[in-house]
């Protein structure tokens, strides 16, 4: 089976012949070719050619266009700063000092800078790869996004004295990520990534409430358009797993504060569950037996469908023996 091929079937729930690794990689993938991370943030080519060197070299299964935060935060009109060895940076949220949704530009996926240079990004993957992986796009889910926007402690206020003007600019933020899914599929992505980190961050009744209707909309869209869903919300999301289980996502991230025995039980087996091997303690500190004994566990925990990968990102500093025992093949039977 090629990369793709094992990716889509364990997802289909359909035989395979080893379990699909997918994981994320952003500054060790920059390092490891010999760049830097605001070099991997700001250029599609280094992008793509990190993550194929290191798809090629440890051998798993899907190439990621993910990098930061804030690639529709500068098309909403934000000035972006890369740092070389960090996460770009946005100094003054656009909506930092105000509430009035007139100062936000009209992103456009195939006009705005950064924007565009994902679904370049995409497009490269798949003239250089075709076929053989799995290409995850990505977008910012609405909450994410929002607090992208207005900045993280302030929306979180904002949510309990004027929730009428969050889900104004939730919806402007969903229209966008509909917009620049759509981009990133046309040009030849299969799967969409919806990132909502701040949701871990609320309570059921307000994440039911104001995130969860929202991120309905963008999963429904994203499938209208032919494209899977893999939803990652960073942290422990066990109290939100209920309402998850109602979105009809095709896989979702565990993190690794979330016990998969849990997970598998609320979502079933109609999600596929990726994760969750602790990206500090359990991947750069670990060592190849601990990663094989983990993955070995949580497979006989959770079952098909199930996808090989860390909690989060493959953090810098990583050694190279470790992503090899995430990667090494495992019976998908």
């Amino acid at each position: 089976m090629t990369s793709r091929e094992r990716y889509l079937a364990m997802i289909r729930r359909e035989p395979v012949d080893i379990v699909p690794r997918v994981p994320i990689l952003m500054q060790f993938a920059a390092e490891y070719i010999g760049s830097n991370y605001g070099a991997f943030a700001s250029d599609h080519r280094i992008l793509v050619e990190a993550n194929i060197r290191c798809a090629e070299d440890f051998g798993f299964d899907q190439v990621s266009v993910i990098s930061d935060p804030y690639r529709e935060t500068q098309g909403f009109g934000a000035e972006i700063v890369y740092v070389k060895d960090g996460v770009p940076r946005c100094p003054k949220p656009p909506l930092g000092d105000s509430r009035n949704l007139a100062l936000l530009k009209d992103p456009d996926p195939l006009v705005s800078e950064r924007m565009r240079d994902r679904v370049d990004a995409v497009r490269l993957f798949r003239e250089r790869t075709g076929d053989m992986y799995s290409i995850l796009g990505w977008v910012e889910g609405p909450a994410a996004e929002a607090a992208d926007l207005r900045g993280v402690s302030t929306f979180l206020v904002d949510l309990l004295d004027d929730d009428d003007f969050c889900c104004q600019l939730m919806d402007r933020c969903l229209d966008t990520g509909i917009a620049f899914a759509k981009a990133q599929l046309e040009a030849g992505a299969d799967t969409i990534g919806v990132g909502d980190a701040i949701a871990s961050q609320m309570s059921p009744d307000m994440y039911e409430r104001f995130v969860l209707p929202r991120e309905q909309v963008l999963v429904d869209s994203i499938h209208s358009m032919g494209g899977l869903v893999r939803l990652h919300i960073c942290g422990n999301i066990t109290h939100l797993l209920l309402g998850i289980a109602t979105l009809g996502i095709d896989v979702l991230d565990v993190d690794h504060m979330v016990d998969m025995a849990d997970a598998r039980r609320i979502l079933g087996n109609a999600v596929t569950l990726a994760g969750n091997i602790d990206p500090a303690a359990g991947m750069r500190y670990g060592s190849p037996e601990s990663i094989r004994e983990n993955i070995r566990e949580t497979y006989k925990t959770v079952g098909n469908p199930h996808l090989v990968t860390a909690g989060c990102e493959i953090p810098s500093g990583t050694p190279n023996e470790n992503l090899s025992a995430l990667c090494e093949p495992i019976s998908g039977m």
